[in-house]
């Protein structure tokens, strides 16, 4: 799993993109006009391949967060709530709809298509977006892990986010012992860019994270290209 993009309000560093300052008006003393904020965003649904599909969060997703609160890590690196209950599962649901509508990014659920059951989360998060860098992460419950669930995903928001958003820089922040998220990043087109020590508080402890980095103009994104002829 790739560490998410902390929930607004719940962790340092995170808050909207900033927005430009405002003129004031010609009368003595007015307040400055509130600067304008970033506009809000309509999550698509998609295909992730042959086997699962992308879509916005819905509150029929409550026993995917039942599940994942149950998880010993995902609670550690998302605002999942552990101990579960229904009110703390809904309000995380309306968390991710208040992401898109003020605009900090596009919060998805991975669903298995044959069943339409969903099995994990993936995020691009803007908040950086101003500096022409956006970053990713997901998570999956035990369930859906090693059936390539997690590189489906990726790879199409990767491509989405580069081709159809252009965004100018992807970025993912993993934890080093974590191989299989590592290697899935590379398949798809990332490099690893170095270690950041003492990145993300993660339970009770700071943890060192490697960034994993994709331009636009690196190339092919899993073989297919990045940008639009």
């Amino acid at each position: 799993m790739a560490a998410p993009e902390p929930d607004p309000g719940r962790a340092p560093g995170t808050g909207s993109t900033p927005g430009t300052t405002a003129d004031t008006d010609d009368n003595p003393g007015s307040a400055p006009d509130p600067a304008p904020g970033p506009e809000p965003l309509t999550v698509p649904s998609m295909s992730a391949g042959p086997d699962f599909v992308l879509r916005p969060w819905e509150m029929s997703d409550l026993p995917l967060i039942r599940e994942a609160s149950l998880d010993p890590y995902i609670p550690l690196i998302t605002t999942i709530p552990a101990p579960y209950s229904e009110a703390a599962a809904e309000a995380f649901v309306r968390r991710q709809w208040e992401r898109a509508a003020t605009g900090a990014g596009y919060p998805f659920a991975i669903v298995r298509s044959r069943d339409r059951r969903p099995v994990g989360a993936i995020g691009l998060w803007l908040r950086e977006l101003p500096e022409g860098r956006a970053s990713l992460g997901y998570w999956l419950t035990d369930l859906a892990r090693g059936q390539g669930v997690a590189r489906a995903a990726l790879r199409t928001v990767t491509g989405w986010a580069l081709r159809d958003l252009g965004v100018p820089r992807l970025q993912l922040y993993i934890e080093p012992w974590n191989t299989a998220s590592a290697r899935i990043a590379e398949d798809i087109g990332f490099r690893r860019e170095g270690l950041l020590r003492g990145w993300q508080q993660v339970g009770d402890e700071r943890r060192d994270m490697a960034v994993y980095a994709l331009l636009n103009s690196d190339g092919p994104v899993d073989g297919r290209a990045v940008t639009a002829d």
